[in-house]
C-alpha cells in the first residue's frame, strides 16, 4: 500500500489502529458471550432490525419466547426468568452491535479514502472488508447450529468464527505497519521460521475454540500431568490420530497443552538463531513475543487449574491478542520487503 500524502497516510494509520481496538474488543467480548453461554440468546438473524435492543416489555417477552423454542432453554435453561434472559441477551446483542459497528466503521472510511487515493491503492483492504463480511456469517452460521438439535454451538464453527476474527485482526495489523515502519532489514532469520510460529499459534486458536466449546477446560484441572498420567487415563493414545479425537473433550485438552509445549520450543529456537546471528533489530521484537508467549502459558495453566474460570478465561483470550500481534510483527520485520516509506 503505497501512499505519497503524508496527511491521507496518518489518517488511515490512524484508522487502522482504531479498528485494530474495536476488533480486539470484539475478540473479548465474542469470549465472555461464549463463557457465559449467551450465544444462542438471540435465535434469529437481523441485519437492520436488530441495531436497537428490546425498547419495551412485548419486544423483551417475545425475544423470550424466540429462546423458549430452542434445545438450550427446553433441556438445559427451562427455569430461566426473564430477568436472567436479559443477562445472556445483552451480552450476545453487544457481540453483534459490535459486529455492525466494525462493518460500518470500516466500509465508510474505506469509500473516502478510496475517493481520495483510488481503488488499487487500497484494494488489499478490500480484501479485509469482504473477510468481515463473510465472518458476519460465519457468526450466524455458528448460531444455527445450536438450534435445532444441540444445547450448544458447535465447535467446529465456533472455531471457524474465532480465526477468522485473529485473521482480519492480523491483516489490519500487517497493513498498519507498512504505513508506519520505515525501516528495512538488512540481514533476516529463515523466513519460515517466525512464519511456522505465527501457524502454530494460529492452530492453537483453533484447538483453544475446541476446548472452550466443548468445556473441555473444566475437566483434568491439574498439571502438568493430566490427572495421574501425561495422557488422559480416559483414553487411548491410538484414539489421538483419529478424526474423532476433534470431538473428544480430553484428547483436545491434550492437544492444547502439547501443541503450547511446541509452540514454546520453536520460541527458543528461533532465539537461539537471532542471537546467534546477530540480528540485532530482531531483539526486542522476539523479546516482546517471549513475554507475551511466557504470560499466555502461565494464564493458560491458572486457567485450567482453575476450571476455566470466567475472568481467567477471559484474560487469557486478552493476552492471546499481544501473543498474535507481536508475532504479526516480528513476521513483518523479517520480511526484509521494499517498503513504500
Amino acid at each position: 500500500m503505497y501512499i505519497e500524502n503524508n496527511n491521507i497516510k496518518n489518517y488511515i494509520s490512524f484508522w487502522l489502529a482504531l479498528m485494530f481496538w474495536i476488533i480486539s474488543i470484539m475478540i473479548i467480548v465474542g469470549g465472555l458471550t461464549r463463557l457465559t453461554d449467551s450465544g444462542l440468546s438471540i435465535t434469529q438473524w437481523q441485519l437492520f432490525s436488530g441495531f436497537l435492543p428490546p425498547l419495551n416489555n412485548e419486544d423483551w417477552n417475545n425475544y423470550f419466547d424466540l429462546y423458549k423454542q430452542i434445545p438450550e432453554f427446553t433441556e438445559q435453561n427451562y427455569l430461566m426468568t426473564i430477568n436472567e434472559f436479559k443477562v445472556i441477551f445483552w451480552w450476545e446483542w453487544a457481540h453483534r452491535f459490535l459486529g455492525r459497528l466494525i462493518g460500518i466503521s470500516f466500509l465508510f472510511p474505506l469509500l473516502f479514502f478510496s475517493f481520495k487515493e483510488g481503488f488499487k491503492k487500497l484494494f488489499n483492504l478490500y480484501i479485509i472488508f469482504l473477510l468481515i463480511c463473510f465472518q458476519g456469517f460465519v457468526g450466524w452460521y455458528m448460531v444455527s447450529s445450536g438450534l435445532l438439535d444441540r444445547v450448544d454451538v458447535s465447535h467446529f464453527r465456533l472455531s471457524l468464527h474465532l480465526i477468522i476474527a485473529f485473521l482480519i485482526l492480523s491483516l489490519i495489523l500487517w497493513n498498519y505497519f507498512t504505513l508506519k515502519i520505515k525501516k528495512n532489514l538488512n540481514d533476516k532469520l529463515n523466513f519460515y521460521f517466525p512464519f511456522l510460529f505465527l501457524f502454530l499459534i494460529f492452530c492453537q486458536i483453533v484447538v483453544g475454540a475446541f476446548v472452550s466449546g466443548m468445556d473441555a477446560g473444566q475437566i483434568y484441572n491439574s498439571w502438568p500431568l493430566m490427572g495421574s498420567s501425561y495422557f488422559p487415563d480416559d483414553n487411548k493414545i491410538i484414539n489421538i490420530f483419529k478424526l474423532s479425537a476433534f470431538s473428544d473433550p480430553s484428547l483436545v485438552q491434550f492437544m492444547h497443552r502439547n501443541l503450547a509445549y511446541l509452540i514454546l520450543i520453536l520460541y527458543f529456537f528461533i532465539l537461539f538463531k537471532i542471537y546467534r546471528q546477530k540480528l540485532n533489530n530482531l531483539f526486542l521484537p522476539i523479546m516482546i513475543v517471549g513475554i507475551f508467549l511466557f504470560i499466555q502459558i502461565l494464564l493458560g495453566i491458572f486457567t485450567l487449574i482453575y476450571g476455566a474460570q470466567i475472568y481467567l478465561a477471559s484474560i487469557h483470550q486478552l493476552s492471546s491478542i499481544f501473543l498474535v500481534s507481536s508475532s504479526v510483527y516480528l513476521l513483518y520485520l523479517n520480511t526484509n520487503q521494499r517498503l513504500s516509506n
